[in-house]
Order: C-alpha cells, then sequence, then structure tokens
C-alpha cells in the first residue's frame, strides 16, 4: 500500500530533468511556456531547425525561483533579431497544486513585448497540463498538454518520452519530445502547419 501511495505521488510532481526550452527560450512546450523554471546552478540550450526559421536559444538559472532566457532567430526573410526573457516562478506545484509562474519575452521589444501568466500541473495517467493568458503573441488564453508514453520511466532517461498538444492562441502545434540521454532531448513535430526539429541539452 505503501509503495502504491509513494509510486501515485511521483506520478503528481513534476519532472524537471525532462524541461527544455522552447522555441522562445523560456522552459515550456514548443511555443508556449511552462510554470517551471530552472534550479539554481542549472543550464538549459537548444538549437530550433524550423521552416524558413532557425532559432537559437538559451536558459539559466537567476536565482532562486528565476530564469532569464534569450532567442536568436534567423530568418530567411526577416531581419535576424535576439529576444530576452525572464520569467518567476510564483509557486511551485505541489501533489495536489499547481505550479504558477509569471514571465515577460522580448522585453527590448525586438519582435512583440509579451506578459503572461501560467499555471502547470500534473495528472494521472502521465499527463500534465499547462494553462495561461498572456498579451502581445497570446493575445489571450494558450494551453498545452502533455502525455507521457512510459509512465514509469526515470525523468530525462531514455526511453523518457511525451506528446505534446499546445494552442499558442492562434495555431495548434503537436510534438513528440524524447531524453536521448540524461540531458539531452529531441523535439520534433508540427508548428502552425510546418515540421520543426530541436535538440536541446541541460546541464545540472
Amino acid at each position: 500500500m505503501r509503495t502504491k501511495i509513494c509510486l501515485f505521488i511521483l506520478l503528481l510532481l513534476p519532472s524537471l530533468a525532462a524541461a527544455a526550452p522552447s522555441v522562445k527560450g523560456s522552459t515550456g512546450n514548443i511555443d508556449t511556456p511552462s510554470a517551471d523554471v530552472l534550479r539554481p546552478g542549472q543550464v538549459a540550450i537548444g538549437y530550433y531547425n524550423l521552416d524558413g526559421e532557425k532559432s537559437t536559444v538559451g536558459t539559466i538559472s537567476a536565482g532562486k525561483d528565476i530564469e532569464v532566457s534569450t532567442a536568436y532567430t534567423a530568418d530567411r526573410q526577416k531581419d535576424n533579431f535576439t529576444k530576452v526573457n525572464i520569467k518567476y516562478a510564483v509557486a511551485q506545484e505541489g501533489v495536489f497544486s499547481p505550479g504558477v509562474a509569471v514571465g515577460v519575452e522580448d522585453i527590448g521589444d525586438r519582435s512583440e513585448c509579451t506578459a503572461y501568466v501560467v499555471a502547470s500541473k500534473s495528472l494521472p495517467q502521465g499527463i500534465r497540463l499547462h494553462v495561461g493568458d498572456g498579451n502581445g503573441t497570446y493575445d489571450g488564453v494558450f494551453f498545452a498538454i502533455e502525455k507521457k508514453l512510459v509512465p514509469l520511466s526515470v525523468g530525462g532517461v531514455f526511453p523518457d518520452s511525451s506528446l505534446i498538444v499546445e494552442n499558442n492562441g492562434h495555431h495548434m502545434n503537436y510534438g513528440l519530445r524524447m531524453s536521448l540521454s540524461p540531458g539531452l532531448k529531441m523535439t520534433t513535430g508540427w508548428r502552425e502547419g510546418d515540421p520543426f526539429i530541436v535538440f536541446s541539452y541541460n546541464y545540472y
């Protein structure tokens, strides 16, 4: 009985080892952020190969409950630009309570400065739900659903993998995120109707 309770609690807690930077740089899904932030001393980098666009992202912990991230975007049809973001975890996710974070993307307004609030919660059956609201690029409510494919796999170690379905406020995106080795993840799928692939690495 005690073992079952422990397993249930573990399944309801987030796996930050499996977290990865989004296209915009903040820890999250494909386009959308989660309520997660990197822990002190952690660093994450990623490279997105998008349709007609490439994005290099980096995220660092700037102290307890705070992360700062950047995204350098090279577009064949537009000027290249760098976004700087900041996110603060207002509340950490618990067994029965969601994590909550607030953030600002593109502080320098190189593309479109955006403020948001987002909540994340792990649910039974390996599901994790993210719901947020923001202005700018989100223009209202956004959400993402993660479904862990191997429920008892260890976070951040192969074959740990999840399906991601999200709405960034305008478009539906779909992805598969898989841990290739500790810290190294690959995410591939469709973003705004076009294929993409990203490799990211978290340093602990």
